[in-house]
């Protein structure tokens, strides 16, 4: 169906965190996707429970098909 980029990060409290995208450009680069993760780390624009985003973990593209079985 459609492809979601997923920015994994940890913050202040060293919790994972998730930030998604979704339909993202299919020739996106594992560079061009660290320059955007980076740039969140940097500028420090998210706010999230356990506090700042402090560093990158990984990014990933995550594929989902969907298969209707029935519509009732």
């Amino acid at each position: 169906m459609g492809d979601t980029l997923r920015m994994i990060f940890t913050n202040t409290e060293g919790r994972s965190v998730a930030i998604s995208v979704p339909d993202p450009n299919p020739v996106l680069t594992a560079i061009e996707a660290e320059t955007v993760m980076d740039s969140i780390v940097t500028r420090n624009i998210f706010e999230t429970t356990g506090g700042d985003i402090t560093a990158k973990v990984r990014a990933e593209i995550v594929s989902r098909d969907v298969t209707v079985l029935g519509e009732f």
